[in-house]
C-alpha cells in the first residue's frame, strides 16, 4: 500500500474513532460490556483483519478493498483508534496475536477451521504463552502435552496468565511443551468449550477492556489435528512462529502506545488555553517526538512485513513509543494542575493505560537486548534510533 493510501486509511480510521471515545470510561468501569459496545456503530468487522475469503464486506479506501492484512495497515488504523481508547481496540473481537501464529503454521483444514470460527459473529481469540512462574521463557515452560496412549490422543495441562480476552474467547492458541529440548515447544489450536478448560478474568488497573485472564487447563483433550505446524520441520514450529508473531505484533503495540501518547497531548491542548514559555517549548518537543515516533513505528511495521524474522526495528519502536506514552500522560497531570486526574477522568485512564504497554510483548530491557543484538549484527541499516 502506497503512502498516499496509508494517509487516506488513517483518515478513514479517524472517522471511526469517535465511536470508541464515547464509550471509553464505560468500558473501563466494566470490561464485560465489550459485547454490548459492538452495537454502537463501529464497523468492527472491517477493522479486525479478516482475510478476503472470509470478509465479504471489507473496509474500502478510494473504492479499493483493504483487509488490514499487513502490519503497516494495522498500525495506521489501530493508532487512530487507540487515540480514542486503546482498551476498546484491544477488546474488539478478532484474530489478534493468535491469527499470526495460525497464518504461519496452520495447514489448509486448520486455517479454514480457525477463520470460519473467527468470522462467525463476535468471536474473540487468545494467545496463551505467559505462565505465572516463568513468564514467556520457553525453556521453563510448565504447560505440557502428554500422550493418552490412544492413537493421536494428547492431554493439555498447565496454566497461562495475563492472556488478553481469554475469559471471553472462543478459540485460541496455546504453547506447550511436548518433550524436552529447545524444539520441544509446540503450538496447539484449542476451542475453549473443551472439558478441562477454564478461564477467569484478572483485576487490572490499565487497559481494563482487554480483560486479561488466567487460563487453567486440566487434561484438555487434544487431537493430532489441533497441532499447528505438524506438517513442518521441528525448527519451523512452536517458538519459531512465536518469535515471528512477537516481531509482527510489537509494531502494533507501539502504535497503540503512540495513540495513547497522542491522546494525552490532545487532552492538554484542549483543556488549557494559556501556557508559559517553558510549557510551550515542552508541547513543541512533544509534537516533534510524536511525529518522529510515528515514522519509526511505521518503519518497524514495514520491516516486519518484509521479514518477520527480524524484530530489531520493532523493538526500537516499542521502546520509543512506550516511553513517550508514559512521559506525556504523566506530565499532562502536572500541566493540568492539582486534581487533574479527578477533574479529567479520561486523563486518569490514559495514565493507567500507558503503563500497561511496558509489559506487553516484552519489557523494555528485553527490547534493548534485541536492539543491541540487531545493531551488532548490522540489521539496523541506515535507520537512526536514539
Amino acid at each position: 500500500m502506497t503512502s498516499d493510501l496509508l494517509t487516506d486509511l488513517r483518515a478513514v480510521a479517524r472517522e471511526h474513532a469517535d465511536g470508541l471515545r464515547s464509550t471509553a470510561l464505560e468500558l473501563d468501569r466494566d470490561p464485560s460490556r465489550a459485547v454490548t459496545l459492538l452495537d454502537r456503530g463501529l464497523p468492527w468487522r472491517q477493522l479486525i483483519g479478516l482475510p478476503a475469503a472470509y470478509n465479504p464486506d471489507p473496509l474500502r479506501v478510494r473504492g479499493r478493498p483493504v483487509y488490514l492484512d499487513s502490519c503497516a495497515q494495522q498500525v495506521v488504523v489501530l493508532e487512530e483508534l487507540a487515540r480514542a481508547d486503546a482498551g476498546a481496540v484491544l477488546a474488539l473481537p478478532g484474530p489478534s496475536m493468535s491469527g499470526f501464529v495460525v497464518t504461519e503454521l496452520a495447514d489448509g483444514d486448520q486455517l479454514d477451521r480457525y477463520w470460519r470460527t473467527v468470522a462467525t459473529g463476535a468471536t474473540w481469540t487468545f494467545f496463551g504463552m505467559t505462565e505465572p512462574a516463568h513468564g514467556s521463557d520457553p525453556g521453563s515452560m510448565g504447560t505440557t502435552l502428554r500422550p493418552t496412549g490412544e492413537a493421536d490422543g494428547l492431554l493439555l495441562t498447565g496454566v497461562k496468565r495475563f492472556v488478553g480476552n481469554g475469559a471471553r474467547a472462543r478459540i485460541g492458541v496455546v504453547f506447550a511443551r511436548r518433550h524436552a529440548g529447545p524444539l520441544g515447544v509446540v503450538a496447539v489450536l484449542v476451542d475453549t468449550d473443551r472439558p478441562g478448560f477454564t478461564a477467569v478474568p484478572l483485576p487490572t488497573l490499565g487497559l481494563r477492556g482487554l480483560q486479561l485472564s488466567e487460563l487453567r487447563m486440566t487434561e484438555v483433550p487434544i487431537a493430532g489435528a489441533d497441532l499447528l505446524g505438524r506438517h513442518r520441520s521441528a525448527t519451523r514450529q512452536g517458538m519459531w512462529a512465536a518469535t515471528r508473531t512477537f516481531n509482527r505484533y510489537r509494531p502494533v503495540v507501539s502504535g497503540l502506545a503512540l495513540g495513547v501518547a497522542q491522546a494525552g497531548y490532545d487532552l492538554v491542548v484542549a483543556a488549557r488555553h494559556r501556557f508559559r514559555s517553558d510549557e510551550r517549548h515542552l508541547l513543541a518537543d512533544w509534537a516533534r517526538r510524536l511525529t518522529g515516533t510515528r515514522a519509526l513505528v511505521l518503519a518497524a511495521a514495514h520491516a516486519a512485513d518484509r521479514d518477520p524474522g527480524d524484530g530489531t526495528l520493532a523493538s526500537a519502536a516499542k521502546i520509543r513509543a512506550t516511553r513517550l506514552a508514559e512521559e506525556i500522560t504523566t506530565s499532562a497531570v502536572r500541566l493540568l494542575g492539582p486534581g487533574a486526574r479527578w477533574e479529567h477522568p479520561l486523563l486518569d485512564k490514559l495514565v493507567r493505560d500507558a503503563r500497561a504497554f511496558e509489559f506487553m510483548e516484552g519489557t523494555g530491557n528485553i527490547q534493548r537486548l534485541n536492539l543491541a543484538q540487531g545493531y551488532l549484527q548490522g540489521r539496523l541499516g541506515d535507520a537512526r534510533v536514539a
